[in-house]
């Protein structure tokens, strides 16, 4: 049974400005619940995040002003919304979560995160509504714990991981992938493993070539035992944040290119859902909702 990361807190508490983008955290377990995908069962709510696994990713004088909400306010406006005690704890659980799903994807080959995908938070910083870099600390909690020895990061949210990148920086247990809009925030990169900056307005047709040319390599050449992935479906031409153009379809094939590679290698992948900002918030649970639909075909 594919597991999925889920928590009423994910939805809340944000400002007015940010509620719209977020009610997808709300609207992907329901959809997939009312046409059958999952059951309530799939679901499963985490708790918040010990304190010693998030000082393996970020520094403590960073995590202690969050902590205490003594970030200052030039920080939080980095951040991009007001620090609150439930937004911490909210970040907490997506980490949890993400965490957790570590566990459940070496059970059964994929976990989802329905939040997640905090790539911009760095070590020593939050950016871009990012506080806490989940996909970073479940990593180094798989390292620490000697549960994976190789790890690759493969983000593939419209946006670099730039926090990832910093975090990881001769990290030699952990690969960081990203290919993003070469135009997009953040507009000071940090230097992944391997950054494939792409220009304005790419459609499908290349955006699926150069990903379906770069995977067989990064695995021949990195040989993980464990994959992160940030499937953001910011890259859509729909997205009023993004920068290129694919369409739903072309978002599925990405997905399904990233998803079979893990299957045939053998390799157990965590999934974090990251970016999406289309007007519509169907486009964005649709989107989200073919990535578990595909996950469930290919895995069973």
């Amino acid at each position: 049974m594919i597991k999925i990361a889920w928590h009423p807190l994910y939805a809340h508490p944000l400002p007015e400005g940010h509620r719209f983008p977020m009610l997808k955290y709300e609207l992907i377990p329901q959809q997939l619940l009312h046409e059958g995908i999952i059951s309530a069962a799939n679901l499963f709510e985490p708790e918040p995040i010990a304190e010693p696994l998030i000082l393996w990713s970020h520094e403590q004088a960073y995590w202690e002003s969050l902590r205490d909400l003594t970030l200052p306010p030039r920080e939080q406006r980095r951040i991009g919304f007001p620090l609150t005690a439930q937004l911490v704890e909210r970040e907490q659980r997506i980490a949890q979560g993400t965490i957790d799903g570590t566990r459940f994807a070496q059970e059964t080959g994929v976990a989802f995160n329905v939040a997640g995908g905090t790539h911009h938070a760095g070590s020593f910083w939050g950016e871009g509504f990012c506080l806490l870099n989940d996909q970073a600390i479940a990593a180094n909690y798989l390292v620490n714990n000697n549960l994976a020895k190789r790890i690759l990061i493969i983000d593939l949210d419209v946006h670099q991981g730039n926090g990832t990148a910093e975090i990881f920086q001769g990290n030699a247990c952990v690969f960081t992938f990203s290919m993003h809009g070469d135009k997009n925030f953040p507009f000071r990169k940090e230097q992944s493993d391997l950054d494939i900056p792409l220009e304005e307005g790419l459609k499908d047709a290349p955006y699926l070539g150069k990903l379906a040319e770069t995977l067989p390599l990064l695995f021949e050449q990195q040989q993980p035992d464990f994959v992160f992935y940030l499937a953001g479906v910011d890259v859509l031409a729909t997205d009023k944040l993004g920068k290129l153009a694919l369409t739903k379809e072309g978002c599925k094939e990405r997905d399904r290119l990233v998803l079979q590679h893990c299957r045939d290698a053998g390799v157990p992948l965590q999934i974090s859902m990251g970016g999406g900002y289309s007007p519509q918030l169907k486009d964005i649970v649709d989107a989200h909702c073919n990535t578990f639909k595909l996950a469930r075909d290919i895995f069973g």
